[in-house]
C-alpha cells in the first residue's frame, strides 16, 4: 500500500467524494481498523476524522492545517 498525504487544503478537499468521506467517518468513529488499499483517499481521509471524533486516537497536524483553513474561509 502506497503512503497517503493527509488532507491538509480547502483545494485537496474539494476534490474528494463526499458519500465516500460519510461512509470512512461512519466506520472510523466506530473504531474500525485502517483501511486497506482497495479504500479511496475520500473514504481515508473521512476514516481519520472519525477515530478522532470517536475518541480512538489524537488530532495531528495534517488535521488542525485543514481546520485552520476551513475558519479562514
Amino acid at each position: 500500500m502506497t503512503e497517503r498525504a493527509p488532507v491538509t487544503t480547502l483545494a485537496r478537499l474539494a476534490e474528494l467524494d463526499e458519500a465516500e468521506i460519510v461512509e470512512g467517518y461512519h466506520d472510523g468513529i466506530a473504531g474500525d481498523p485502517s483501511p486497506g488499499g482497495n479504500r479511496s483517499d475520500s473514504y481515508w481521509h473521512g476514516w481519520r476524522n472519525g477515530m478522532v471524533d470517536g475518541g480512538h486516537a489524537e488530532k495531528d497536524v495534517a488535521q488542525e492545517l485543514l481546520a485552520h483553513a476551513i475558519l479562514r474561509r
